[in-house]
């Protein structure tokens, strides 16, 4: 028997055994690429958010710039945290800072990474400034 006729099936095989770990590393890949835009998207609508509220002092103002700036996740309001509800500077805080904390539940497509995860965006500015 020649070497070729044994060595015929080998490479399929090893394809075989090769193939799960590949689409396991494609899938993998795809999956921390979409939660990795997600937090960026949420942390960018977090900073333009606190961007509005120190200049404006507008809880409201705030929250439809934050829905604005991530069209795509349909925040709601109990997803978007302001703190203060105020940005007003006093004589006891004359450098109040304005929070805007944003969190989003997100459930991977596949599920091989566990059932879901929650991300969250967080943005700190000096009110009126």
């Amino acid at each position: 028997m020649s070497r070729k006729q044994r060595d015929r099936g080998s490479a399929a095989v090893e394809f075989a055994l090769v193939l799960p770990l590949l689409l396991l590393l494609v899938v993998g890949i795809a999956e921390f690429g979409r939660a990795y835009h997600l937090q960026t998207t949420l942390s960018g609508a977090a900073r333009e958010g606190v961007r509005v509220m120190a200049l404006h002092n507008s809880v409201t103002s705030t929250r439809e710039t934050v829905r604005a700036y991530a069209p795509e996740l349909s925040l709601k309001d109990s997803q978007i945290r302001v703190t203060p509800t105020t940005c007003v500077t006093t004589s006891s805080a004359p450098t109040a800072t304005a929070t805007v904390t944003v969190t989003y539940p997100i459930r991977f497509l596949t599920g091989l990474f566990g059932a879901d995860l929650t991300l969250t965006g967080k943005g700190t500015m000096r009110c009126h400034g």
